[in-house]
């Protein structure tokens, strides 16, 4: 791992087109803290490189439905590494980098109905770079530690606590939460997840502190 470093989004969508210049499936894992700024970069890269050169593939596809979470007793930690669908992320990943099919469907989680939408995502076998972006992908426990040597390359995004806590709350709030219960499930469960993510920070290709 190395040091973090202020990074442009500019100078990371060139670190992706080069990955896609390679000519063949490369993944490209971005990981870190609930909040970080993964969506930010992944989307900066894809928005860049067009829909021939790069998709997104997103963990949060694999969230588990909470109906199922309501049996298993963890509707009221939704977000923590066990209340993801890993086995079948795992699978979906491994036919990504091995694709031999035209196409692939992935899913991907629509925060309006807070559920996954299954087939939402098509995958071409002729795209060069797959970004896969979320939490626990450098998990090293719980089946999450299948999915790093499936990555090609790993980033972490580094945020300032306090401003990925505000982010958070505007975003629950976004969707339809009080302010109170935005502010609650930030600094309770979103805040315990992110204390679980940053130990992964060790196994990262490269850490990043986004600059402006």
């Amino acid at each position: 791992m190395s040091s973090s470093q202020s990074l442009t989004l500019p100078l990371l969508v060139e670190l992706a087109r080069e990955l896609a210049a390679a000519g063949e499936r490369q993944i490209l894992g971005v990981c870190g803290a609930p909040g970080a700024g993964k969506s930010t970069v992944t989307s900066a890269i894809v928005e860049a490189l067009g829909p021939d050169l790069a998709v997104i593939a997103p963990m949060d596809g694999f969230h588990m439905v909470n109906e199922k979470l309501e049996e298993l007793g963890r509707r009221n930690r939704k977000g923590a590494p066990d209340t993801f669908e890993v086995d079948a992320f795992v699978e979906l990943l491994s036919q990504i980098r091995h694709q031999t099919e035209e196409l692939i469907s992935a899913p991907d989680f629509d925060r309006t109905i807070d559920a996954p939408r299954d087939g939402a995502i098509s995958i071409k076998k002729s795209v060069p770079l797959v970004i896969t972006e979320g939490n626990y992908l450098l998990h090293g426990h719980g089946g999450w530690e299948r999915v790093a040597p499936l990555l090609t390359q790993s980033w972490f995004v580094m945020l300032d606590d306090e401003i990925r806590q505000e982010r958070l709350i505007r975003r629950h709030m976004s969707f339809g939460m009080s302010e109170a219960l935005a502010r609650a499930w930030t600094l309770g469960s979103d805040e315990k997840n992110a204390q679980g993510v940053r130990e992964d920070v060790l196994r990262a290709d490269l850490v990043i502190t986004l600059a402006e």
